[in-house]
């Protein structure tokens, strides 16, 4: 019985909420609804609907979705065209080039067979992956070429460290973090993850520690490789999308590693020694003779998976990386080049930093002459670059942004080789006097 003077209040026909307690409430001739109830029956006819085989429309009006990038069509890049777009960051290593343009261009016609595979025939072939290992000095441009190459592609893309790994049990990261970092990078798309390409670097300090003293067991070096064996070849791994063991109650989601191309990188200083010893470059004795035909300055090119295995990975590991490429160290020429060349030289850098103060910096051909030189006596490769023009210009960027600049004036900022000689070696004698 309703009281009088007061109005009766409207409830959800469904749910039976008060209007009091809904946020919206559409009225109908004999009934109401309310907004929680409407999202529910939308995915009932959503459901209902992809069950008959329809999939549900919307309108233009309706949000949007977020899409993935990475669930468009496959568009396949020449190699020509992917070391192309290379050379304009990386300055050399034109074999590493090349093989890796080869290794991403066969990965996208893989996975374009693996789309088409519903007109598959009895005489159709399945092409298998090949993952690529490269070696090369520090700072040849091994990362720097992953980097760049992630600019360019249409597949899920991640660098990982092989140094944070550890055998299952042990304090570290699992090996399927790996494809955690995969899974990460395109919002949790199996599908997507599943024809990514995954760069891992350092894959050199995980190689099987030799003559060992320990009685304990090698879980940072030769266990993680083992882990590593079905994962690279091609497996249906249990992936904890959130990363390792700090989340043990999260649901683990599979993923097929047969489409994920896996390059591998690392520096492997010392394997120099057992290329020499294989190409017999280094002899005692009166009848063995040198051939004149080794270039001695970089043995690197005469790598083979052999010399890999003698490092201390393992013959199954190795096998399962078919190729295997090499970056040749730099000589002064192409860090010459890559201080004034790539689209992100080191010089352009500089300027940029000081064209924010309204500084104009001009680096003196002569100048940067003197800094190859000097970043080559170094061995650090790109790296060593850096290195000296921090030394060479930290005191400008530390003086000229409390000079300032005036109103509507220009200021230059010339860098000669006496500059250069002089800021280098007034750091090598306060060095000395420091100590």
């Amino acid at each position: 019985m309703i009281k009088r003077g007061k109005t009766p209040q409207h409830k959800c026909s469904f749910c039976g909420r008060g209007e009091d307690d809904v946020m919206i409430l559409v009225s109908g001739l004999d009934g109401q609804i309310c907004e929680a109830c409407t999202e529910k029956s939308q995915e009932i006819i959503d459901q209902e609907l992809r069950r008959a085989g329809v999939e549900p429309q919307r309108s233009d009006n309706a949000v949007a979705v977020k899409s993935n990038p990475f669930s468009g069509p496959l568009k396949v890049i020449p190699p020509r065209e992917i070391k192309a777009f290379l050379d304009k960051y990386v300055i050399g290593q034109d074999d590493a080039k090349k093989v890796l343009s080869v290794a991403v261009y066969n990965h996208y016609k893989r996975l374009q067979q693996e789309e088409k595979g519903s007109l598959k025939t009895d005489e159709d072939v399945d092409i298998e992956k090949s993952n690529v290992l490269f070696v090369g000095q520090t700072g040849t441009g091994k990362t720097l070429l992953a980097k760049s190459i992630a600019k360019l592609l249409n597949v899920p893309f991640t660098i990982v460290d092989a140094t944070i790994f550890t055998e299952a049990g042990y304090v570290g990261e699992d090996v399927e973090s790996i494809l955690s970092r995969l899974l990460q990078v395109c919002d949790y798309d199996e599908k997507a993850a599943e024809r990514g390409i995954v760069f891992i670097d350092e894959i050199d300090k995980i190689a099987r520690k030799q003559d060992n003293p320990s009685i304990t067991r090698d879980v940072s070096g030769e266990g993680v490789q083992q882990g590593m064996l079905k994962m690279l070849e091609g497996s249906e791994v249990l992936v904890p999308p959130q990363g390792g063991r700090k989340h043990p109650e999260q649901k683990l989601v599979k993923i097929n590693t047969q489409n994920i191309l896996f390059i591998c990188g690392g520096a492997f200083d010392g394997i120099e020694k057992i290329i020499a010893r294989r190409v017999n470059t280094q002899v005692i004795g009166y009848n063995k003779k040198e051939s004149d035909d080794i270039d001695k300055e970089n043995l690197l090119q005469y790598i083979s998976p052999q010399d890999v295995k003698n490092f201390g990975l393992i013959p199954e590991l190795v096998g399962r990386m078919p190729v295997v490429a090499h970056l040749d160290p730099l000589d002064i020429n192409s860090l010459r080049r890559i201080l004034t060349e790539p689209r992100n030289a080191l010089v352009r850098q500089y300027e940029k930093i000081f064209s924010m103060e309204g500084i104009k910096l001009i680096i003196e051909p002569s100048a940067i002459d003197m800094i190859a030189e000097k970043a080559f006596d170094f061995k650090l490769g790109a790296r060593g670059l850096r290195s000296l023009c921090e030394t060479i210009l930290t005191d400008a960027m530390f003086d000229l942004p409390t000079i300032g600049v005036g109103k509507g004036e220009k200021q230059q900022l010339i860098i000669d080789a006496a500059y250069v000689k002089s800021k280098v070696e007034g750091a090598k004698r306060a060095k000395l006097k420091a100590a």
